[in-house]
């Protein structure tokens, strides 16, 4: 049994026109959802019939509408179906882990971690600075999916992550010693935590 041409596979015939094609690939895709190798297949099937397309185009066998000429400008050293599976392997994790805010969103959750900086210039008591900005990340990434173990446990994530960084420049921040009493955190290491959580507040969920 012969295998079956990407016009097959996606279930239209070969003068079917693109808004059919594109049609029956979205309607295969919603019909497979979660299938991954299912869409892989739909994808490449898809992606095979426009480049027919393009090339009985070329051939001065049909007219394509310019809406479909996209595929002329993919690279020649990457395939469109490459190119599509790259994009689709992206770890699941990572994109439930990473966050896009909004300007507004950023402006005002770097304006909350900035004044407890500029706090801690004033009056360098650490364990209030960093009791505050603790707070502030937990509602901050509570307010995004309202979970707030995994709030809590990335707030930690990023007071550790922060604390281990100060350390590291403990020896190397002259800045900081002349600033400071010689304790730590000192005043510029104190920033550097309060950074570190500003950016797990703002770009994790």
């Amino acid at each position: 049994m012969s295998e079956p041409t990407p016009y097959e596979k996606l279930g239209v015939s070969e003068n079917a026109s693109f808004e059919e094609v594109r049609d029956a690939r979205d309607l295969l895709l919603r019909e497979y959802e979660g299938d991954e190798a299912q869409q892989e297949a739909i994808e490449l099937a898809y992606d095979a019939v426009l480049m027919d397309r393009l090339r009985a185009r070329k051939e001065g066998k049909i007219a394509v509408p310019d809406r479909i000429r996209y595929p002329e400008r993919l690279s020649t050293a990457i395939p469109a179906a490459l190119q599509n599976n790259t994009q689709r392997r992206s770890p699941s994790w990572l994109s439930n882990l990473l966050d896009s805010p909004s300007q507004q969103d950023i402006l005002i959750s770097l304006g909350i971690f900035a004044a407890l900086g500029a706090a801690s210039f004033f009056i360098p008591v650490a364990t209030t600075w960093l009791s505050f900005g603790l707070i502030a990340s937990i509602y901050w990434l509570t307010r995004k999916d309202n979970r707030f173990g995994r709030a809590l446990l990335i707030s930690l994530s990023g007071i550790t992550t922060g604390v281990i960084l100060a350390a590291l420049t403990n020896q190397l921040l002259v800045l900081s010693r002349l600033l400071g009493d010689g304790s730590f955190p000192s005043v510029i290491q104190m920033v550097i935590i309060l950074l570190i959580m500003w950016l797990h507040a703002c770009f994790l969920r």
